[in-house]
């Protein structure tokens, strides 16, 4: 009986401790359920090693990703905004402009001195911020044109009347391109860009084929005069953002991302882009009536009546995805043409900073902290002004927004002492509540800017806004508004993002031991 008992006070004393250790556990689980609510599943693309101890110091990297994204949900690759979207979109509602945001506190003075003392031929020896004396795009010891080059010019015919010679047969195009030089597409202010914009949105459409090659539908658009332009159609309405289950190699291009990419190139000063403009073409007349072959095969009429067509390529080249008019009236952004290989022939060279475009892979630069040694020995990186090239395209991403950066271009025949030219970005403006820090690997593993684009960022951050800029400017498109404004607004808080990131690679120049110190602690 007693040992019945002292069995019953046993079996009751397991089970009160079992019943306490569940009550326990529930109440942790439910007081952490709060903070993991929150977090974001870290994505295997775009984390970046921070190195072993003995590594750590050596990238600006890591102290830049411990301020801004462990901050940020828990996030390891970016930086997402909690902004509510506006309730108009700039697919055609209102053109009113928004209230302008109110003067940053921080006017970055810190590097301002820098930008100013390196004008008066002091600092000339800063490892961060590289003097305009250092920079061959500024130096530009020589810089011919494609037409000096292959001593060729635009077509010429001796009037009869005058001892003048006049161009009879060269369109604008062909004059734009024998006028593309060593250090850059086009001069600022050259008034043949505005020309060849006004040629592709007016000029009437000879005939159309699809581009061969590629991952999504692109058409080839003919021109009278031999002008052409590549053509990429319009899909969805501005404020359509990319989907947040594709992989940045899986999304789908914007036409209007090209246009804005154009643009933006062009107020930054790089002046690497070629010129892209909007147009509302008639599918019938202008692409089913003057194209040939199987593209025809693809074209019908949807359930809404709507004309339809969808070709044939990679990605999204069937009737689900297919290209459909309004009802038959499509947008799209025209792209002109660059010189022929057989007048310029272009060198493809292989991003250093590509991503693995794959779904698990990581990429070398994201597994090694100093990624940036090994690129800074290999050549063309290791003189002349590729690498700052390299920083530059590296923001000129980071502002758009554009993941898609896996190639670059550069004209042979100016050697490697040329500039890199910004192509293919419709994979841009497709996120514009989320900053993609990574985009910015380059410049925060090598910590290197041009003394002219520091200078542009902060001319953007402490006077008239980089959004502003970009929304007068987009207003000269035919197909205006270009961008949905949250897209806009993301440039500003973009700008800061980038020199804050240059003001961390400063400060650990300049007092590495401390920093070495604080990354042990």
């Amino acid at each position: 009986m007693l040992n019945m008992k002292l069995k019953e006070r046993l079996a009751l004393a397991v089970s009160a401790f079992l019943v306490l250790f569940t009550l326990m556990l529930i109440v942790d689980i439910q007081m952490d359920y709060g903070n993991f609510a929150n977090r974001v599943p870290l994505p295997l693309h775009a984390r970046v090693h921070s190195g072993d101890v003995e590594d750590k110091g050596r990238s600006a990297y890591i102290e830049f990703r411990k301020r801004f994204l462990q901050k940020s949900n828990g996030s390891n690759g970016s930086r997402e905004y909690e902004q509510s979207a506006p309730g108009e979109t700039s697919g055609g509602g209102t053109d009113a402009e928004p209230r302008t945001p109110a003067t940053p506190t921080d006017r970055y003075e810190d590097l301002q001195k820098i930008i100013f003392s390196q004008l008066q031929g002091k600092n000339e020896d800063h490892t961060v911020v590289i003097p305009p004396h250092r920079d061959l795009n500024i130096l530009r010891p020589e810089n011919p044109t494609i037409g000096e080059m292959e001593d060729l010019e635009p077509r010429l015919l001796d009037r009869e009347d005058t001892s003048e010679f006049m161009r009879i047969n060269a369109s604008n195009l062909e004059r734009f391109q024998l006028k593309i030089s060593q250090h850059e597409l086009y001069e600022d202010g050259e008034p043949l860009v505005d020309e060849l914009l006004k040629d592709m949105a007016t000029n009437s459409i000879l005939h159309v084929e699809q581009k061969e090659g590629g991952t999504q539908l692109k058409l080839i658009i003919d021109y009278p005069n031999g002008v052409q332009a590549l053509f990429k159609p319009m899909r969805f309405a501005r404020d359509v953002q990319t989907l947040p289950n594709h992989f940045y190699f899986s999304d789908y291009e914007r036409h209007n991302a090209e246009i804005a990419a154009f643009h933006l190139d062009r107020i930054l000063g790089f002046r690497r882009a070629m010129p892209v403009v909007g147009r509302v073409l008639n599918m019938t007349t202008e692409i089913y009536d003057v194209t040939e072959g199987d593209i025809l095969k693809t074209f019908f009429v949807s359930p809404a009546n709507n004309f339809c067509f969808h070709g044939k390529c990679s990605y999204y080249c069937d009737t689900s995805h297919a290209i459909c008019g309004n009802p038959d009236m499509l947008e799209g952004s025209f792209a002109a043409f660059l010189p022929s290989s057989d007048i310029a022939e272009r060198k493809v060279w292989r991003h250093p900073w590509r991503r693995s475009y794959h779904k698990r892979r990581k990429a070398q630069w994201e597994l090694q902290s100093d990624y940036c040694d090994t690129v800074r020995t290999t050549p063309p990186y290791d003189s002349g002004r590729r690498m700052l090239d390299v920083m530059d395209m590296s923001i000129f991403d980071f502002l758009s927004g554009n993941m898609d950066r896996h190639h670059y271009e550069t004209f042979k025949m100016f050697g490697n002492e040329t500039f890199t030219l910004h192509l293919d970005h419709g994979r841009a403006f497709g996120k514009a509540f989320h900053d993609e820090l990574s985009i910015l690997a380059p410049l925060l593993q090598c910590c290197l800017v041009r003394h002219t684009t520091l200078a542009m960022l902060l001319k953007f951050h402490n006077g008239v806004p980089l959004s502003k800029v970009l929304r007068e400017s987009l207003k000269l498109d035919p197909v205006n508004p270009i961008l949905w404004e949250p897209h806009l607004l993301a440039l500003d808080r973009r700008v800061l993002i980038v020199l804050d990131a240059i003001r961390n690679c400063v400060n650990k120049a300049e007092t590495p031991l401390q920093n070495e110190v604080n990354d042990f602690v």
